[in-house]
């Protein structure tokens, strides 16, 4: 057999031609149109008509109450009264959320299965499942209740102020982080844990040196995500009397003041900027 000479032409290319159509095109179509014969219906429900706001009576006054958002309102008296109210928002956040995490991470522990003694050598005992059970329908009435309607109900209680604030998001976001917490424990690799819970460990131990370390950046992460949640909680809970930059916005709302508004909101974009360098920074540290 002789080689072919480097001078010689190559052979031409008999492949198949790419197609110019996207193969998948008729699946995507049809996911497309059966996504708005869903969607067309619940949009006729909820009255959605977008094309009202360029109605000249709904455009004028949204258009002049936008213009006063520049420039924002930035003198000393008004920027210490919204460090202020900033810094008992970002305390409401905070004490709901320890409040929640007090609240969360015994019903998480009771409700995974993974740190259940009786599931070791087969299906659960009927006493810790039912206890399981019931520890998993509390957490979805805690957090099937929005913290706004918790707002509601402690402002009649304890009346206005932070309080109210506090007590909503602690009883709405235990529900929530419970939830989660008791799925990404489930979801760990439970080898360690069944080792430690059949050599005579406790629950507790095996929790601390089995499903913590594995799964302590993902639980660091979430829970400062619930606490970046809090503070828009806790600024949309001011609204109804609990508080904080949330209640400080409301008056300027109902007033007008479009440059005050402005620079509250630059405030609330700094706050969910600082959340996320901090769980950023969490997760480095603990990778």
């Amino acid at each position: 057999m002789t080689a072919l000479s480097p001078d010689l032409p190559a052979p031409p290319d008999k492949s198949p031609p790419p197609e110019r159509r996207d193969p998948a095109w008729r699946g995507r179509l049809a996911g497309a149109a059966a996504a708005l014969v869903l969607l067309w219906p619940m949009l006729v429900l909820t009255e959605f008509k977008p094309w009202l706001l360029l109605a000249p009576d709904a455009l004028k006054p949204s258009l002049r109450f936008l213009a006063d958002f520049v420039p924002p309102r930035l003198d000393a008296e008004f920027l210490a009264l919204v460090a202020r109210e900033a810094w008992r928002t970002v305390a409401i956040a905070t004490a709901g959320l320890t409040l929640a995490l007090v609240l969360a991470v015994p019903l998480a522990l009771l409700s995974v299965r993974v740190l259940s003694i009786s599931a070791l050598t087969g299906p659960m005992a009927p006493l810790p499942a039912l206890a399981r059970l019931l520890v998993r329908w509390l957490l979805v009435v805690l957090r099937s209740v929005p913290e706004l309607i918790w707002a509601l109900v402690f402002v009649r209680v304890v009346g206005l102020g932070p309080t109210a604030g506090v007590l909503a998001i602690a009883l709405t976001f235990a529900g929530m982080l419970g939830k989660v917490y008791a799925e990404i424990l489930d979801s760990a690799e439970p080898h360690a844990a069944a080792s430690l819970l059949r050599n005579g460990s406790g629950r507790l131990q095996a929790f601390l040196y089995a499903l913590l370390p594995q799964n302590a950046a993902e639980l660091t992460s979430y829970t400062v995500y619930r606490w970046e949640c809090a503070i828009r909680s806790s600024a949309v809970l001011g609204f109804v009397g609990a508080g904080g930059l949330g209640q400080q916005m409301d008056a300027s709302m109902k007033m007008f003041e479009g440059a005050e508004v402005a620079t509250m909101l630059l405030v609330f974009m700094a706050l969910v900027w600082l959340a996320d360098r901090i769980s950023a920074w969490l997760r480095q540290r603990l990778a």
